[in-house]
């Protein structure tokens, strides 16, 4: 029985290795909308049988990350502009809710996270955009992880994730500069624990990400999955899983 459960914590491992690879190559543009994802490539590369790589494509396609068409065929999705929309709609009273939760709730270690995982968002905003995306994306992640609640953090992660793919696909070039103050902005309104104004925040702060989703140029057809996928699958392996342990409780008293 107990050599069962390994065998069942083994696969979720490798699950979340080529999920966390994926998601990673989606968001920063390496996989691009429409591209395919064949089972068995996925499990050459990451060293998992077709199952494991099914499970895998399965999670991503919860997140809406790809879609699964017939014959069990994958590929990267392409939201449509409204669908965009939707989701950002609901991602907005979300995360206002995360972020009433939290104020001034969070432990100083919780808060010096955030400040340092808004230090790696400053730091890359001179480099490619669907990097600094990936960052800031992951940032509303960790706020959601904060919260302990795992159906925040289920579905704030989702609409993050989807969010951050319509961003790729359609956002216009900008300056990360806004974002990442606005960011510290939250931050500090959580420390005060000014609820009303941190909520005001996030629901301005995502409307603005939001409306920077305009319709951009098309994108290069032609993909060697393998070669893409090398550096993010070495990553994906050596990553501290996404579900934290030993996370700092919120404060109570």
């Amino acid at each position: 029985m107990a050599r069962g459960k390994d065998n069942a914590l083994d696969a979720g491992d490798k699950v979340g290795t080529i999920c966390r690879a994926l998601r990673r190559a989606i968001i920063e543009q390496a996989l691009e909308p429409g591209a395919k994802l064949p089972e068995d490539t996925l499990g050459e590369r990451f060293g998992v049988s077709r199952t494991i790589a099914r499970h895998a494509l399965g999670q991503l396609a919860a997140e809406g990350l790809i879609e699964l068409r017939r014959n069990r065929i994958a590929v990267v999705a392409t939201p449509s502009w409204q669908e965009a929309r939707d989701a950002f709609d609901v991602r907005i009273e979300m995360e206002r809710l995360v972020v009433r939760q939290l104020a001034g709730r969070l432990s100083r270690a919780q808060l010096a996270e955030l400040e340092a995982h808004v230090d790696l968002e400053d730091a890359a905003r001179d480099g490619p955009d669907a990097v600094s995306i990936r960052l800031a994306t992951e940032f509303h992640v960790l706020l959601a992880q904060m919260t302990n609640s795992p159906i925040l953090i289920r579905y704030v992660s989702e609409l993050a994730y989807r969010c951050c793919l319509t961003l790729s696909l359609y956002s216009r070039p900008h300056s990360s500069e806004c974002a990442i103050n606005e960011h510290r902005l939250v931050i500090a309104a959580l420390a005060a624990g000014d609820t009303d104004r941190v909520m005001e925040l996030m629901g301005h702060h995502l409307e603005s990400v939001a409306s920077r989703a305009l319709v951009g140029p098309g994108k290069p057809h032609g993909l060697d999955l393998m070669g893409v996928l090398a550096p993010y699958a070495a990553e994906a392996r050596d990553a501290v899983p996404a579900r934290r342990v030993g996370r700092p409780r919120l404060r109570t008293g």
